[in-house]
């Protein structure tokens, strides 16, 4: 998944969630698909006009893991939640959109990790008789 692509799933799988959400009794978790829909665009934007470029002082990478797995971990707590504990349907329907949403935005954070990894260079040792 490309991480403009990951990102539009994001937002449109917390668009889905906000309006199951609203239409079944269980408002109290409308909160987080509002926070993580407002956070998917605010990156989403940032990478798309490459702002990132610009702003230096935040090391972006680490802001988009985060962004993902808080996301991820919220999401499968809350539709575990839901979906044992409320019996209306919109309210379910929520909560397998919040478990769908949870997984994308697992596998997403999962796909970030090699771009924070970067190579090391070997250290040379000039010193190979042991220090005698």
């Amino acid at each position: 998944m490309s991480l403009i692509g990951g990102r539009c799933c994001n937002g449109a799988l917390c668009i889905l969630i906000l309006i199951c959400y609203g239409a079944s009794v269980t408002l109290g978790y409308v909160s987080l698909a509002i926070f993580e829909l407002i956070y998917t665009v605010v990156i989403f934007i940032i990478f798309a006009f490459e702002f990132h470029l610009q702003i230096t002082f935040i090391h972006w990478g680490w802001t988009d893991f985060l962004r993902a797995l808080i996301g991820a971990v919220a999401f499968l707590i809350t539709s575990l939640i839901v979906i044992i504990g409320h019996q209306d349907g919109a309210g379910v329907a929520a909560g397998v959109f919040g478990l769908l949403a949870g997984i994308v935005m697992g596998y997403d954070a999962y796909t970030i990790i090699p771009q924070l990894r970067k190579p090391h260079a070997a250290v040379s040792n000039p010193d190979t008789t042991g220090g005698i």
